[in-house]
């Protein structure tokens, strides 16, 4: 039996060598120093190959965006883009590492969410990903954006919320204006999404009524995959609201400024929070309600379109039944025709009236079978036997 050891010339911690921590590939060529397989047979060729061709990456410890500041007067106080360690976001927000994946920009397909943590609140709805503190507000966005923070219209209208007055803002606390900015901006921007899909729709909808096309029904299947993603995101919002209005523990939990103060709210207290997520979720469920009946109109065209589609292709097949069965009878007088056509005597050949018999033969005969198939015909039509 062959004895495989593997050396490897990878530095232990202890030999002062940090390991890569920004996620970059890192090659496993030169860590594979040698293979010590007695003879040098083929197998251990191979070995030495696989293990030199599996890649290594190293564990990712970075999160790359721009991070906007927000004061408790709503002044914007820095603007940072770049690479940021997660243990120190950690740290600094009393986060889990877990927590900031629901902001990471560089993970596909995210939930939305409203995460409510001692300190602060950590949301992920639609276009927007923020960390909101009893007198900070940080907004997350990529680094590669190239429009100006301070001119975005929900900034505009976060700064406006946060430099009102407790009075203005009819009591509201600081992170309740920061929430109501961000549900504000996210409603708003599904009510424009829905009203440009239902514009289209529509209009799309009232030509598949006048006139069926290909090109038509290519919009219909495009329109009809943009309103079930839009309408999963509309319904996915709602469900973030609906989770949250049944924890009262998170609820309550929303009240960051009397934490901050000492003055911690019981459980059940927490009507002001409740008010503010059930009139967002309401315009969010109208939203979602008036998707659903686009969305049963689409299916309705659908049908009507399909049974329109399925007339024209029944009379096709009606117009190519009938060619057949002129096709059978005018076959079937030609029959007695090459009869007669055959160079053999049958004693017609003299006869003055032998051309017309037999081409009346064959003329009757084709009119007697297409008259029968065509009876036959209209009584299947008429769904009776």
């Amino acid at each position: 039996m062959q004895r495989f050891s593997v050396k490897s010339n990878v530095p232990r911690p202890s030999q002062g060598r940090q390991p890569n921590t920004r996620g970059e590939h890192v090659s496993t060529q030169s860590n594979i120093a040698d293979v010590d397989v007695g003879d040098g047979s083929d197998a251990a060729e191979t070995l030495k190959k696989s293990l030199a061709a599996v890649p290594h990456y190293a564990v990712k410890n970075e999160i790359k965006m721009r991070i906007t500041e927000l004061d408790s007067k709503g002044n914007i106080i820095k603007i940072t883009a770049g690479e940021f360690l997660k243990s120190d976001l950690c740290q600094q927000h009393g986060l889990h590492p877990r927590d900031l994946r629901k902001i990471d920009g560089g993970f596909s397909n995210q939930m939305p969410v409203v995460l409510v943590r001692p300190e602060v609140i950590l949301v992920n709805l639609g276009h927007i990903r923020a960390l909101i503190k009893a007198d900070l507000v940080i907004l997350f966005d990529s680094p590669d954006t190239k429009d100006r923070i301070e001119d975005s219209p929900f900034v505009k209208d976060l700064q406006a919320k946060l430099r009102m007055s407790t009075s203005e803002a009819r009591g509201q606390p600081y992170e309740f204006r920061a929430l109501e900015a961000i549900f504000l901006s996210v409603v708003a921007s599904l009510h424009a999404e829905m009203e440009v899909l239902v514009h289209f729709v529509t209009k799309l909808l009232a030509h598949l009524e006048e006139d069926i096309n290909q090109h038509k029904l290519k919009e219909m299947l495009q329109y009809t995959k943009k309103v079930s993603r839009f309408e999963s995101k509309t319904l996915l919002i709602r469900d973030v609201f609906e989770e949250l209005l049944d924890q009262d523990e998170d609820l309550a939990a929303l009240y960051l400024t009397e934490k901050k103060e000492g003055h911690a709210r019981a459980v059940d207290s927490h009507d002001e929070a409740e008010i503010l997520l059930e009139a967002y979720m309401k315009q969010v469920e109208e939203i979602a309600n008036v998707v659903s009946i686009v969305k049963q109109q689409m299916q309705s065209t659908e049908d009507y379109v399909n049974v329109i589609l399925g007339a024209k292709r029944n009379l096709l097949l009606l117009f190519e039944l009938r060619i057949a069965m002129g096709t059978l009878g005018i076959s079937s007088g030609a029959i007695i025709a090459s009869m007669y056509g055959m160079n053999l005597q049958n004693y017609l050949e003299q006869d003055p009236h032998a051309f017309a018999l037999v081409s009346a033969t064959c003329v009757g005969v084709s009119a007697l079978v297409f008259t029968a198939c065509a009876r036959k015909l209209r009584v299947l039509a008429r769904g009776t036997t």
